[in-house]
């Protein structure tokens, strides 16, 4: 079994780049606004209840994923490098699947903030997350994590065995995933 996580800051194409994933293999896709969009209308992703909801749907298909038969699972996930809880949830994650077995591989995703701005309007990514629709209210927080968090790691930072780290201001998602289907072997 083969876990993906896909990282970067908001609006760099995880989720698209992990569709395109899921086309060429047979890993199934796990993007973060699953979760998201499934407990907002009930309670912001904001709010303790909204955080602990999707953590524990998360935290459930994790753990059925793992010790089932799948072929793995794609997971995205925007990482914020100078939250100690966001590396300790990667490595929780990360454990769960390689002690029933796993090989776990890390795609770190980067492109140019003036791309992801763009990309944030794109109807595809408004399509499947209804809660970025409210353009200005994205474009702000997608400015504001900048300035409040590390959602790149620094060179040399991961250390993980199956890593690999793209710039894909200028690639295409099917591109993307046809680096991370051969790097990896899935």
């Amino acid at each position: 079994m083969k876990l993906v996580i896909i990282f970067g800051p908001q609006a760099v194409g995880k989720m698209t780049v992990g569709q395109e994933l899921e086309k060429i293999t047979k890993l199934k896709l796990f993007h973060n606004h699953m979760t998201i969009e499934l407990v907002s209308p009930f309670f912001s992703y904001g709010t303790p209840q909204g955080k602990r909801l999707v953590s524990l749907f998360r935290q459930e298909i994790f753990e059925e994923v793992a010790k089932s038969d799948l072929p793995g699972l794609i997971f995205t996930f925007v990482w914020a490098f100078d939250l100690k809880q966001d590396g300790e949830y990667i490595r929780q994650i990360s454990e769960l699947f390689e002690s029933n077995g796993g090989q776990v591989c890390y795609v770190e995703l980067e492109a140019d903030a003036s791309e992801r701005l763009e990309r944030n309007k794109s109807p595809h990514r408004l399509l499947h997350k209804p809660t970025k629709r409210d353009i200005a209210w994205s474009e702000r927080d997608l400015l504001d994590t900048m300035k409040l968090y590390r959602l790149n790691s620094e060179p040399g930072e991961i250390k993980h065995e199956h890593y690999i780290r793209i710039d894909n201001t200028h690639k295409s998602p099917d591109e993307v995933a046809q680096l991370i289907q051969e790097r990896f072997n899935l």
